[in-house]
């Protein structure tokens, strides 16, 4: 049953402050506790949160401690464990908290993390809903940009990639990941023997830490079968609905094996993977891609940022997470009008990554005018400028460079247009430190 937690406004004569020598106290008082307490803890909004929790049962934990020890988790950069003795033990945090009595409310670890599921699975279940932890970012944001005086008219905006929180590893180590929570989802008495000994600690050692470079291939192909010898188990087991564990050992051989004349199981050559293939059994939205000359399993993450000359500090504005293959350019098509609606910005920074018809477009429905600057993601010494360059208008293909050389290869890929151009040609070029055979983007 959901409830406000509104007895954070109410005082007590037991309150552990009120025990504290004075000069204690004052310390307190000038450190960044109560700051957060009436800045961030006094104004989340827990009601949005209701949809998490039923109608009847026991109350909820307080939404508003919860939230804030997400935040105050990533503003310290601890884990859950230091994250749970800060609110047992450290008067400072629970000062944040609302909570003015040391000791007073208990909170067991599986609550926070029942918290985070429950948030994640609304998420997954309502994507056309609003997303609570992304309308508390808007509501902050505002509140912050009030009392400093911030202003929204010029932002910057850029990607970044990042790795979510798995194991990076080669097709070996993610066979068995995927083979092993398959296996775990098999009852005891159904698995095969061959089944058995993949939750035996010699297999794991046998097949990852005494593999040689040369052994790879097959030890694959073995773990492929039995992959395919669970994902058969778990199909005929009886009176269940499709369990996760099969979704992913079904997606995992679809991606890495091959069928044979002969009907038996490969693995696929490596070149042959596509970039939306599975990359962990745990965390099936990760993705693989090749940004510039670096290989990546994860996601892109969009950053705006306010970058007015005269605001006293600057705030981020705009997140957003999609799957590394998703182009830059994609990316702020479909953020520039929420970043519209909740901060009002009129111009805005990107750079060549970003140049495209659709989003010059985009924003100026929006009222936004974009800057494209020099850079283009790596060196700006390195590359020319893409508006330097003659584009078709109605392709995004480059036709000529500003030495007046026509491309030998051009192309546009992922809404990124690419091009190549011969040595001598690019000699030609006024810029004198311009790379041969250096793809444009």
């Amino acid at each position: 049953m959901f409830r406000l937690n509104q007895g954070h406004s109410q005082r007590s004569l037991f309150e552990s402050a009120e025990w504290m020598d004075p000069r204690v106290r004052s310390k307190l008082e000038k450190s960044w506790a109560p700051i957060f307490y009436e800045h961030v803890f006094c104004e989340i909004d827990e009601a949005p949160f209701a949809v998490l929790y039923g109608t009847t049962g026991n109350p909820n934990f307080p939404v508003n401690i919860l939230l804030s020890l997400e935040y105050i988790k990533h503003m310290k950069d601890c884990n859950d464990v230091e994250l749970m003795d800060s609110f047992w033990f450290d008067y400072q945090v629970n000062y944040a908290l609302g909570v003015r009595t040391l000791g007073e409310m208990n909170l067991a670890e599986r609550t926070l993390y029942y918290f985070r599921e429950r948030v994640y699975r609304h998420c997954v279940e309502n994507p056309g809903a609003d997303d609570l932890l992304f309308g508390q970012f808007v509501a902050l944001l505002k509140g912050f940009a009030d009392k400093a005086g911030i202003s929204f008219d010029e932002q910057r905006t850029d990607t970044t990639m990042f790795m979510s929180n798995i194991k990076k590893a080669g097709r070996l180590s993610l066979a068995y990941d995927v083979l092993v929570k398959a296996v775990k989802a098999i009852p005891e008495a159904t698995r095969s023997e061959a089944l058995a000994c993949v939750l035996e600690p010699r297999f794991k050692t046998d097949m990852l830490y005494l593999t040689k470079s040369s052994e790879v291939e097959g030890k694959l192909t073995t773990m492929l079968r039995l992959c395919s010898e669970s994902a058969a188990i778990l199909e005929l087991l009886p009176g269940m609905a499709e369990p996760d564990e099969l979704r992913i050992v079904r997606r995992f051989l679809q991606d890495q094996s091959v069928i044979g004349e002969n009907g038996k199981i490969s693995a696929k050559p490596k070149n042959d993977i596509e970039s939306g293939s599975l990359q962990s059994a745990y965390d099936e939205d990760a993705t693989y891609r090749n940004k510039g000359k670096t290989a990546q399993s994860g996601y892109s993450l969009e950053i705006s940022e306010t970058c007015g000359k005269d605001n006293p500090f600057q705030l981020i504005t705009d997140y957003a997470v999609k799957p590394n293959i998703v182009s830059d350019i994609e990316i702020i098509k479909e953020r520039i009008p929420t970043i519209k609606e909740n901060t009002g910005c009129k111009d805005m920074y990107v750079d060549g990554g970003f140049h495209s018809e659709d989003v010059h477009e985009i924003a100026g429905e929006n009222g936004i005018e974009i800057h494209l600057t020099d850079m283009t993601g790596i060196k700006p010494t390195a590359n020319l400028p893409i508006i330097e360059f003659e584009i078709d208008g109605d392709t995004d293909i480059i036709t000529r460079c500003p030495g007046g050389q026509t491309p030998t290869k051009a192309g546009v890929s992922y809404s990124q247009t690419s091009v190549r151009f011969p040595p001598r040609g690019l000699r030609k070029l006024p810029v004198a430190r311009t790379v041969p055979e250096q793809g444009a983007s």
